[in-house]
């Protein structure tokens, strides 16, 4: 088993709560006196810095929303005079203001141990030749990889998105081990692949490590297949640090949150209720060692659950589960809710079926449609129009089975399915509500 700082990692319990209170203490102390936005928030609660006795009173601090960043757009949130911030990165901003967020010195540094931590529990090491093919830029994934691959010597290849076809010319001329994306591109990759006539054994990829989007089990298998690679998943927000909060370890029970930088809790999104680890809800975290962009009881709108139990590899630290989805992304169908991360897992136990699908929500009167796309293999499309038929409906009977909603399928033809480079799109809600 290997790890970037085994001490850190595998810290008894008992001490890393002790820590984590000394610097739960400090942040909320930091918050208080420097960001204006927050110490309203802590009176209009009634909570002062000093009331911060133990990690249960963590609860008793106010939430910190998205929206909360853009009503203090841009610096409203920082806690460092700007002439301290030496790297700011910002979302797109296509839903409304961009969020915004910076980083001090000790922050990149904080990000790129992280980062290390995360690269090497998936097996990277400096003999690693790392292909970096999340996106550069404002975005923190492409930059976060790359400062972690660095700090572990790996060799890393820049390569960000796109020009996928070039991508697969650099795995092969330079030797890529590890292949750093969101999961639906490498999928996409892998389809490219095919088409160039190259296969798996033509490359020396090993393992690859996805996130920025849901994805299910069923995904993994068919990315591990298809590119005959180990696949890990990551976690991470712009908002929190960017990737590296989380990454999962050989064994893939769960994702190690970084508990030493990183306060998690599960509330119920309704109620706003904590509950208890194993209990399903979205996840909340608090920053407990940034400088310049301290983050207190952050809600991510991720869907997921904890584990204090101690991993079989050692480390300590608390495991989220796979993310369900996020509450966002979530349409409710005649009062079901349903996830694409379901839909695709149904897909993915469906001979024929190819795991490139869209979910496109209606109203007809005052009835909600669920119509759900999906690619067929090239033989299948190419089959005779009865077979088609049978496919349909067997992928209809398991929906109803596994969502509780009658959804109507909608069999298209391979490729058909716009493809990303990026965060995958996976829901048209056409309603107006």
């Amino acid at each position: 088993m290997s790890y970037w700082d085994k001490e850190k990692e595998c810290m008894p319990r008992k001490e890393l709560e002790e820590l984590q209170l000394r610097r739960l203490k400090e942040t909320v102390y930091r918050v208080y006196a420097f960001v204006p936005a927050y110490k309203e928030k802590m009176d209009q609660a009634g909570i002062k810095p000093e009331d911060i006795k133990s990690l249960k009173d963590l609860q008793k601090l106010p939430f910190t929303t998205k929206q909360d960043l853009r009503d203090n757009y841009p610096f409203g949130l920082f806690a460092l005079p700007m002439s301290e911030v030496v790297r700011i990165h910002s979302s797109s901003g296509t839903t409304g203001k961009p969020t915004v967020v910076g980083y001090s010195k000790k922050d990149i540094d904080t990000w790129s141990e992280l980062m290390a931590r995360a690269l090497t529990s998936a097996g990277a090491t400096r003999y690693s030749v790392i292909q970096n093919a999340y996106g550069y830029g404002l975005f923190t994934g492409g930059l976060g990889v790359h400062y972690g691959a660095e700090k572990i010597a790996a060799s890393v290849i820049p390569s960000s998105g796109g020009n996928t076809k070039r991508q697969i010319m650099l795995m092969q001329d330079f030797g890529t081990t590890v292949l750093t994306c969101t999961p639906s591109y490498a999928l996409f990759m892998s389809e490219v692949m095919r088409e160039m006539g190259i296969e798996p054994n033509d490359l020396k990829l090993k393992a690859g490590i996805f996130g920025a989007e849901p994805w299910s089990e069923n995904m993994r298998r068919e990315i591990e297949n298809k590119l005959e690679i180990d696949a890990y998943d990551i976690y991470g927000l712009s908002e929190i640090i960017g990737p590296g909060v989380a990454i999962e370890c050989p064994n893939k029970q769960g994702l190690h949150i970084a508990e030493d930088h990183f306060l998690a809790e599960i509330i119920d999104p309704i109620n706003e209720e904590v509950l208890e680890d194993g209990n399903q809800g979205e996840l909340v975290i608090t920053t407990i060692s940034k400088e310049a962009l301290p983050i207190i009881r952050y809600r991510t709108r991720d869907l997921t659950s904890l584990d204090k139990n101690i991993c079989d590899c050692g480390r300590t630290h608390v495991r989220m589960q796979k993310v369900l989805g996020r509450s966002d992304d979530m349409v409710i169908i005649r009062g079901v809710n349903v996830f694409p991360s379901m839909v695709e897992s149904v897909l993915l136990n469906i001979p024929g079926v190819e795991p490139h699908y869209l979910l496109i929500v209606d109203r007809k009167g005052n009835l909600d449609q669920l119509e759900v796309q999906v690619e067929v293999s090239e033989q299948l499309f190419s089959d005779e129009v009865r077979k088609l038929e049978e496919l349909g409906a067997i992928i209809a009977k398991e929906m109803e089975s596994a969502l509780g909603v009658n959804a109507r399928i909608r069999l298209v033809e391979p490729k058909s399915i716009e493809r990303s480079e990026g965060k995958a799109k996976r829901v048209i809600d056409k309603r107006n509500i």
